[in-house]
């Protein structure tokens, strides 16, 4: 009977890698969903006039996306180009720089193009952690000051069609 126990150890191991290792690990749920946005003002990139704060998306009439991104951050590299396709589709896209340096997001900004509607320096990253941010990029959808959706990690044209689309035409009936 005790030579069953080491087999059995074995077996529950098995499954429970087996199982671990079918997840998606990008597909991380916030907590936050259809809650208002944080009440949060965050200052405009080196500390020039702007920025914007919880009022401002509460404020805005249709779908918004906010991205948390960093110069330091290279899958932000990655999902930039797209983020500059979003802009000619003509998304309204808020900026969080996430505990970054201003000459460093001007410098990324200035070098690869400016999607950002308005962009704002996290430089503690307090909003981050009230948004509920595992790491950039991550990306919110944003209806009437209320968060529709996150997505965690570069967004991508299939990420984009295949997740958020459908979510931004739920909400923006």
């Amino acid at each position: 009977m005790n030579k069953f126990i080491p087999l059995a150890i074995f077996c529950a191991i098995a499954i429970a890698l087996y199982v671990g290792l079918s997840l998606n690990p990008s597909n991380i749920p916030s907590v936050l969903i259809n809650d208002p946005v944080p009440e949060f003002a965050l200052p405009a990139v080196g500390g020039e006039e702007g920025g914007f704060s919880s009022a401002d998306l509460a404020a805005e009439d249709g779908v918004v996306l906010v991205n948390f991104f960093a110069s330091w951050c290279m899958p932000c590299y990655v999902e930039h180009p797209f983020l500059m396709e979003l802009k000619k589709r003509g998304y309204k896209i808020y900026g969080v720089a996430y505990k970054d340096k201003s000459w460093d997001t001007n410098g990324f900004i200035k070098e690869r193009g400016n999607p950002y509607y308005k962009l704002a320096a996290d430089n503690k990253g307090r909003v981050a952690i009230d948004f509920g941010v595992y790491g950039v990029p991550e990306t919110y959808v944003i209806k009437n000051g209320i968060i529709r959706y996150k997505h965690a990690g570069p967004i991508q044209e299939m990420d984009f069609e295949d997740k958020v689309i459908p979510i931004i035409e739920s909400v923006d009936k």
